[in-house]
C-alpha cells in the first residue's frame, strides 16, 4: 500500500499525488493537518527515510523559531514538535514497499517503485 501524507494546498503534494495516480498507484491519502501523525508513526517514518528529524521539518516555517527549536535539537525534541504541530512536517511524505521518502521534487516518489 502507498500512503502519502498530504496537504492539498502544497503544490509539490499536489503533483506527487497526481504523479503517483498517473502511474496507476493506489494511494491512500492521509491529510496530515487534519489527521496528524503521532510521534510513534513520526519515529517510524524517519527510519523509514534513514534521516536526522531535523530534515523531516519545514524549519524555515515561522513557527519553527517561535517554538524555540533550532537545527541542533535531539530528535525527540523535534519529532514532539512535529506531533504537536504538524505543520512543521515537510511535505509530501509517500510511504511504500517498507521505504518512505519526501517528494521534493515530486519524483522522488517514483524510487519507491
Amino acid at each position: 500500500m502507498t500512503v502519502i501524507w498530504h496537504n492539498p494546498k502544497c503544490s509539490k503534494s499536489r503533483q506527487t499525488l497526481a504523479l503517483l495516480q498517473e502511474r496507476g498507484e493506489a494511494v491512500t491519502i492521509r491529510r496530515y493537518l487534519d489527521d496528524p501523525p503521532t510521534a510513534e508513526e513520526l519515529r517510524a517514518a524517519r527510519a523509514l527515510l534513514g534521516v536526522p528529524a531535523i530534515e523531516m521539518m519545514r524549519s524555515g516555517e515561522a513557527l519553527f523559531t517561535d517554538l524555540g527549536l533550532t537545527r541542533t535539537d535531539p530528535d525527540e525534541t523535534l519529532i514532539e514538535a512535529m506531533a504537536s504541530h504538524p505543520r512543521l512536517i515537510e511535505r509530501p511524505v509517500v510511504l511504500a514497499r517498507g521505504s518512505a521518502v519526501i517528494a521534493r521534487p515530486p519524483e522522488r516518489a517514483l524510487d519507491l517503485f
